[in-house]
């Protein structure tokens, strides 16, 4: 049987990729499925999470979490002076992933612009008053056609990815449902559902004082509305995807909602985007190695139409990604700050 480098075999990534398209499945049917036993499957899991390899999650859709869409930043740094720059970035609430980077930027990060955010001057005075910074680039994100929630290994049949998609609350690529404001039942499970996307509506209900039916009927709520989605959090580096390349593509605007269809349909995808910036679509794709980026390079992205110019960087480290830091593939701790005060009203 196959062993990973953090110690996962094929039994455990067939468990994860199961839980990819299906987090909030009861796990005797996962088991099943997968043709195991539901305990076996159960000291799999628990194994993940006490190596700090794997979490569940939710994904908060951006209107309920921000005042406006996030911006993507590339950042140059002094000689000598990433890791300082980086660590203070990480004191940024809104700074929702952050790499270090090879190429012509330093550090990427990801800002979400939280409720009491004034963007102008955490862009132009916040972040360049940094010590060590030495410049700063923040293109606007207008479009989504990717997000990692989406991204998913695929190593499993074809009858056992239908069985599995059966079971989810969420389908991959489903659209959000019109979000309105919360009210306050619905705001404390979605944080309950934030920090454990598996947690079940007897948690809920004891935790927030209402009856079962009350939190089943909020729990469901919220996933069909597309406000949370619940996902496994887990470094594609640790399921056999070592390499995260950073494309940004200058590409002819006729073409622009073709090569970001592509790009957000392809099975590397974690991350596409369009910006308002030098170059229209930002790409973040993972890779087995480097003869698998470079096929995708010659053989996928040189097939694009409109495609004027590439530029690709490679990620160092991966210091935090959905507020989660995280040091070597391991997940640090509980989400960075409290992302969700003020969601609600």
């Amino acid at each position: 049987m196959r062993e990973m480098e953090h110690g996962l075999d094929d039994a455990d990534l067939d468990l994860v990729a199961a839980l990819q398209i299906a987090p909030r499945a009861p796990l005797n049917t996962v088991a099943e499925i997968l043709g195991t036993s539901a305990s076996t499957a159960g000291r799999r899991i628990q194994r993940l999470q006490q190596l700090r390899l794997l979490r569940f999650i939710g994904t908060v859709h951006w209107s309920l979490l921000t005042t406006g869409n996030p911006y993507v930043v590339w950042i140059k740094c002094r000689p000598g002076a990433t890791v300082d720059v980086a660590t203070a970035i990480r004191k940024v609430p809104q700074a929702q992933s952050l790499i270090t980077t090879t190429g012509d930027s330093d550090i990427y990060c990801t800002l979400y612009p939280l409720p009491g955010t004034d963007p102008r001057r955490l862009l132009s005075r916040t972040l360049p008053e940094i010590p060590g910074i030495a410049s700063i680039q923040s293109h606007l994100v207008l479009r989504s056609a990717r997000e990692a929630f989406t991204w998913r290994l695929d190593r499993l049949t074809a009858r056992q990815t239908e069985e599995l998609r059966r079971q989810a609350d969420v389908l991959p690529g489903a659209a959000p449902a019109g979000l309105g404001p919360l009210n306050e039942i619905e705001f404390r499970t979605l944080r309950l559902l934030v920090e454990d996307s598996r947690i079940s509506a007897a948690r809920v209900a004891r935790e927030l004082d209402v009856s079962r039916s009350t939190a089943y009927r909020t729990i469901q709520s919220l996933l069909e509305s597309g406000a949370v989605r619940p996902r496994v959090e887990i470094e594609p580096a640790v399921l056999g995807f070592p390499i995260t390349a950073l494309f940004t593509l200058d590409v002819q605007p006729r073409h622009i909602p073709a090569v970001l269809t592509a790009l957000g349909e392809h099975s590397c995808a974690r991350f596409t985007v369009m910006t308002a910036g030098p170059a229209s679509i930002l790409h973040h794709g993972v890779f087995t190695d480097e003869d698998h980026l470079s096929r995708f390079v010659t053989d996928d992205l040189g097939t694009l139409p409109g495609l004027n110019g590439l530029n690709t960087l490679i990620a160092l480290s991966v210091l935090r990604r959905q507020w989660i830091d995280r040091d070597d593939d391991l997940l640090l701790g509980p989400r960075a700050h409290d992302i969700l005060s003020p969601v609600h009203g």
